[in-house]
């Protein structure tokens, strides 16, 4: 089952996160498919930046959203 999750990139101590589509199986920061926005929880606010119509695509494809990209899915307008 493919999963849209949160990749960690960023210095120890500075996260920053790549949302992208990655098999259920493979690691935090193992092989993914593609890289569909950006997460930035050290900006106050947080930036979130997230290409909605490849959200939309994936998820229509069968790409179930982890709790918290769920959650930044809806800050950033592309879930109700």
């Amino acid at each position: 089952m493919l999963k849209i999750k949160l990749r960690r990139m960023g210095a120890p101590k500075k996260p920053s996160y790549r949302i992208v589509i990655s098999d259920s199986r493979s690691a935090r920061n193992g092989a993914f498919l593609e890289i569909i926005g950006h997460y930035d929880p050290m900006t106050n606010p947080e930036t979130v930046s997230i290409e909605a119509d490849k959200a939309k695509d994936w998820m229509t494809k069968g790409a179930q959203p982890t709790d918290t990209v769920t959650r930044l899915l809806k800050k950033a307008g592309v879930l109700e």
